[in-house]
């Protein structure tokens, strides 16, 4: 229930709704309550003294409230539509907003599969939910007490059997919630894992029928599926026996009060007209219980759903902003532009370090070069510079002042970064080229593409700049979606510009091209490039070697190969001798 107090913020802007509605709402009930009463007097008074005028005046009063009742049921409706719409608008705008803030240990953690689902189908039952509370939750208890107290007013003796009824329905209502409530919760976690490997074979689909996996792909999708299948149908079977027990129930206590009513009818302490009208009560009060029973299930899933939304709200970006009142950085103009003092960082708290004790500068306008084996650190260098993660030990300095001092927005805007990773968004060319900058002009677009080799072949497109990027950038091969975030990159004329593997689709000529051209036109720029292949990194300023986490080896290229072995042997298994020691 505090899960649910707590995503109730949420309404804040549809109090109004949630206070109407329910009024309309509560309106309709009374009137529906007051109609098997009305009935008593049509029976007792018009049909039992054959007074047609008395029946037709009291049945157009009953066809009136009728009305009423609709009209006020549709203002309910109304209401409770804008206040779950907006609600759900509101509360997913606010957790896709939270996630931007998260790091990049939140986001793996929470994975993306489930982050999607929450974002979609868990804020989706939590509407329904809403809805549900607006329209049924005051009116349903207010029809059954209301149908228990009619009913007394009715025949006190009868109205014991009502109360009899309670208690049982309460049992079955309390063995449903604590069993489905469980069930509904290892249904989302399931649903996650079927929607992870979905994910998985449709974006992968390329490799898996490279690799003729498309059986064994299938019967893993089938194994997760009929699990989720598996644990629905426990679900269903237990929510299944809510509607019929308490329907059976409702209609064994009818036969009783009918039984039990036709004595006293025999006696003369009771009219025909109430026991009809105690019949409807009780009518009543079972369709009210039905509608209470399809409420829990609803209720039981949204809190399981408030539970996984509220723990993506609740999680806690471990790149926590500088705060507002901190005092100003000042920024050290004779410092490197880039300095690692002692830094090491691993993933998790138990985890083996990814690196260790590295001490590192970097000056204004340099080339770096790192290279090193797969796994040996590279990647989680880079990702420490722009602080996508933060160091386990030591500092990460930016022009002398601590990235954990910096504001993200500034600290990332000195950065231009081209991921390992080619990731193209839908859109235009143009508006692809323009994430860097907002209000780039066509020209320094064009003169980007030039230096990252992309114009050749966009010139070539009907369309031009304006050619649309389909999703992920599947209509452009490798190669050309690597130079197209090279010069997304480029664009922004960054200060410091990474690139992590970037020219592995590009064949050696292109790369070389793309080096020089990057090397002639952003002399003013630091360029750190990070890649397998030598021959890119040769000729940088500095070059920085990592081996299983460590920095074995920094220098130039004649340097490193008289005095770094993993460098020594890294080149002579790529270059011929004579281009090694070139």
């Amino acid at each position: 229930m505090i899960i649910l107090l707590k995503l109730a913020f949420f309404l804040k802007n549809y109090r109004k709704e949630c206070f109407i509605g329910p009024i309309f709402k509560l309106f309709e009930a009374i009137l529906e309550l007051l109609l098997p009463t009305m009935m008593v007097f049509i029976i007792n008074n018009g049909v039992a003294r054959h007074d047609m005028n008395y029946v037709l005046r009291m049945g157009g009063w009953m066809l009136f409230m009728s009305i009423l009742g609709f009209c006020c049921s549709m203002v309910c409706q109304y209401f409770a539509a804008r206040a779950s719409q907006g609600f759900g608008t509101t509360l997913r705008d606010a957790v896709f907003r939270h996630v931007q803030t998260l790091s990049h240990s939140e986001l793996n953690a929470l994975g993306t599969a489930s982050l999607i689902n929450r974002i979609t189908n868990d804020i989706n039952q939590l509407q329904l939910a809403v809805a549900m509370l607006i329209r049924l939750v005051i009116r349903t208890p207010f029809i059954c007490i209301g149908a228990i107290v009619m009913s007394m007013m009715l025949d006190l003796r009868l109205s014991v059997i009502l109360w009899g009824a309670a208690p049982i329905f309460a049992l079955i209502l309390y063995f449903i919630v604590k069993r489905s409530s469980f069930l509904y919760s290892s249904y989302q976690k399931k649903l996650d894992r079927t929607a992870a490997v979905l994910r998985e074979n449709l974006s992968g689909v390329r490799v898996i029928r490279a690799f003729a996996k498309i059986t064994k792909e299938k019967k893993r999708f089938s194994e997760t599926n009929d699990d989720l299948m598996n644990n629905a149908l426990k679900i269903g079977h237990v929510s299944a026996l809510l509607n019929p027990l308490t329907t059976f129930i409702m209609n064994a206590v009818i036969i009783m009060i009918l039984w039990v009513g036709s004595s006293h009818i025999n006696e003369g302490t009771l009219a025909k007209g109430q026991i009809i009208a105690f019949a409807n009560y009780v009518t009543q009060i079972l369709l009210a219980l039905i509608v209470i029973s399809n409420l829990v299930v609803i209720f039981t899933k949204a809190f399981a759903s408030a539970a996984r939304v509220t723990q993506v709200l609740d999680t806690v970006s471990s790149l926590p902003e500088s705060p507002a009142d901190a005092p100003h950085m000042i920024k050290n103009s004779s410092a490197p532009l880039l300095s690692l003092h002692d830094v090491s960082f691993k993933y998790s708290r138990t985890g083996d370090m990814a690196l260790s004790h590295l001490n590192i500068d970097i000056l204004h306008g340099e080339t770096i070069g790192v290279i090193g084996s797969t796994g040996s650190g590279k990647s989680t260098f880079i990702n420490l510079l722009p602080r996508f993660y933060d160091a386990t030990e030591g500092q990460v300095l930016v022009d002398g002042v601590d990235v954990r001092d910096w504001k993200l927005p500034l600290l990332r805007k000195k950065f231009g970064i081209v991921p390992q990773k080619s990731l193209l968004f839908t859109g235009t060319i143009e508006e692809n080229l323009r994430w860097a900058k907002d209000n780039a002009s066509l020209s320094e677009l064009k003169k980007a593409s030039q230096i990252a080799q992309a114009s050749e072949f966009i010139d070539e497109l009907p369309a031009g700049y304006k050619t649309l990027v389909e999703r992920g950038g599947l209509n452009f091969s490798g190669g050309q979606k690597q130079r197209l975030t090279i010069a997304r990159a480029l664009v922004g004329n960054p200060e410091i510009l990474i690139m992590d593997d970037s020219t592995s689709a590009l064949d050696f000529a292109t790369d070389a091209a793309v080096r020089t051209a990057i090397n002639k036109n952003y002399t003013q720029s630091t360029v750190i490039i990070v890649s397998q292949r030598a021959s890119s990194i040769k000729h940088a300023d500095k070059i920085l070697v990592f081996d299983d986490g460590l920095l074995v080896g920094c220098g130039t290229h004649p340097e490193l190969m008289n005095g770094c072995e993993v460098y020594r042997e890294i080149c002579l298994s790529q270059l011929s001798s004579e281009e090694a020691y070139a």
